[in-house]
C-alpha cells in the first residue's frame, strides 16, 4: 500500500519556489534598468544565475545520490539563498551585484532539481499525479507577477529586493513543512558515476540533452527583456503583470490536461510540439507584439513552450535514469538548462541595442526550430 501522500505540503513548496522565479523572470531586469545599467551589463548580470545554474545543480545533485540527504541540501539551500541575497542591500554597484547573483544563485539552483527528485519519490507509481502537484508553482508565479506587478506601479523599484527576500524566506519556511520522502531498496550497482555515464549513452539522451540547451537559449530575450520590451511598446507594468500571469494560466491549464496528453502521445511528440511552437511564439513577440491580439495568443503558447516541455523532460528523466541516480539526471537537466539560458540572456544582451529586438528574438525562434529538428531525427519514438 502506498504511503499518503503529502500534497498540499509539496505543492506549497513548488507555490513558494516558483513565486520567486515570478518576482525574477519579468521584473530583474527592469530593476537593474532602473539602477541605470546598459543593456549588454543587464544582460551579464542576468546571465550570473544562469551560468550558477550549470555548476551548482550538479555539484548538489551528486551530493544528494551519495548521502540521500536531498531534503537537508533542499533547506540548506533555501536559507543560504535568503542569507547571501541580503548583501544587495549594502551596495548597488556593477561588481557587487555581480557577486550578489553568483552566490545566492549558486544555492538556489541546488534546490528545485532535488526537490523534484523528492516529490517523484513521494508519488511512486503514481507519477501521473506530478502535474497536479507542479501547478500549484504556476499559480505562485502568477501571485507574484500581477501582485508586484501593481505594487510597482504604486511604489518605485526600491522596494524590489525586499519583496524577493520575503519571498525567499517563505522558501525555506515551507521546506520545513516537507517531510522527508520514502527510502526504497536501491537496485543500482555500487559504480554510481559509471552507471550513470552509460545511463547517458542511450539512444536519445544526448539529443534531447542538447535540445534542452536550444529551448533555453530560445527564452533568453524573453526572460531577459520581454518587460522592458512591452515597455517601450507601452505597455503599463500592471498589464504586463498580466500579460506574464496569462501565459502561467495557459500553463496550468495544459498541468491539467497532462495527464492525458502523457496517455495518447509520445514523449517525442509532445517535445517536437513544444519546439515548434517555441519557434513560432519567439517570431511573434519579435515582430507583432504590439498588436494586442498577437501578444495575448502568443503568451497563451507558454503553455506549450514551458508546460508541456517540462512536464514531458522530468518524466523523459524519470524514465531513462535510474532511482539512485534521478538526483544526478535532474541536476544535469537543470545544467543543460542553465547552460542555454546562460548563452541566452548573454547573446541577447549584447544583440538588443545592436541588431534589435525583431532579429533578437528571430535567432530565439531559429534555435527553437533547430531543436525540433534534431529531435526529429535523433530521438527514438518509443522515448
Amino acid at each position: 500500500m502506498s504511503a499518503p501522500l503529502p500534497y498540499w505540503r509539496l505543492s506549497g513548496f513548488y507555490f513558494a519556489y516558483f513565486a520567486l522565479l515570478g518576482g525574477v523572470a519579468p521584473f530583474l531586469a527592469l530593476y537593474f534598468h532602473y539602477l541605470g545599467f546598459s543593456a549588454a551589463r543587464i544582460g551579464e548580470l542576468v546571465a550570473v544565475p544562469m551560468l550558477m545554474r550549470c555548476l551548482a545543480p550538479n555539484l548538489w545533485g551528486w551530493l544528494g545520490d551519495v548521502t540521500g540527504k536531498r531534503l537537508l541540501i533542499v533547506r540548506f539551500g533555501a536559507l543560504a539563498t535568503a542569507v547571501c541575497f541580503t548583501g544587495i542591500f549594502l551596495r548597488q554597484d556593477y561588481a557587487w551585484l555581480m557577486i550578489i547573483m553568483a552566490t545566492h544563485s549558486f544555492f538556489w539552483h541546488a534546490v528545485l532539481p532535488q526537490f523534484e527528485a523528492i516529490t517523484l519519490a513521494h508519488l511512486g507509481e503514481r507519477s501521473g499525479r506530478y502535474s497536479q502537484i507542479r501547478l500549484w508553482g504556476s499559480v505562485g508565479f502568477i501571485a507574484t507577477v500581477i501582485g508586484l506587478g501593481l505594487l510597482l506601479e504604486l511604489f518605485s523599484l526600491d522596494v524590489y529586493p525586499l519583496v524577493m527576500l520575503i519571498i525567499m524566506l517563505a522558501i525555506f519556511a515551507c521546506s520545513l513543512a516537507v517531510p522527508d520522502a520514502p527510502r526504497r531498496a536501491a537496485r543500482d550497482s555500487p559504480g554510481l558515476a559509471s552507471g550513470f555515464l552509460r545511463q547517458l549513452r542511450q539512444p536519445g539522451v544526448p539529443a534531447f540533452l542538447l535540445c534542452v540547451a536550444l529551448m533555453q537559449l530560445s527564452h533568453g530575450p524573453y526572460y531577459t527583456f520581454m518587460t522592458l520590451h512591452l515597455e517601450s511598446l507601452g505597455y503599463s507594468r500592471g498589464v504586463i503583470g498580466m500579460l506574464w500571469a496569462l501565459g502561467v494560466i495557459a500553463e496550468i491549464g495544459l498541468f491539467m490536461l497532462m495527464a492525458r496528453l502523457l496517455a495518447h502521445c509520445s514523449l517525442k511528440q509532445l517535445l517536437v510540439t513544444s519546439f515548434l511552437l517555441a519557434s513560432l511564439r519567439w517570431l511573434l513577440l519579435g515582430t507583432l507584439a504590439d498588436q494586442l491580439i498577437v501578444l495575448l495568443f502568443a503568451q497563451i503558447l507558454h503553455a506549450a513552450t514551458f508546460g508541456i516541455f517540462h512536464v514531458a523532460s522530468v518524466h523523459f528523466i524519470q524514465r531513462n535514469f535510474s532511482e539512485r541516480l534521478q538526483g544526478q539526471g535532474q541536476a544535469l537537466y537543470a545544467t543543460l538548462a542553465g547552460i542555454g539560458g546562460a548563452l541566452g540572456a548573454l547573446y541577447s544582451g549584447y544583440s538588443w541595442n545592436t541588431i534589435g529586438p525583431m532579429w533578437t528574438f528571430g535567432i530565439a525562434s531559429c534555435a527553437a526550430l533547430l531543436a525540433a529538428a534534431v529531435l526529429i531525427t535523433r530521438l527514438p519514438e518509443h522515448r
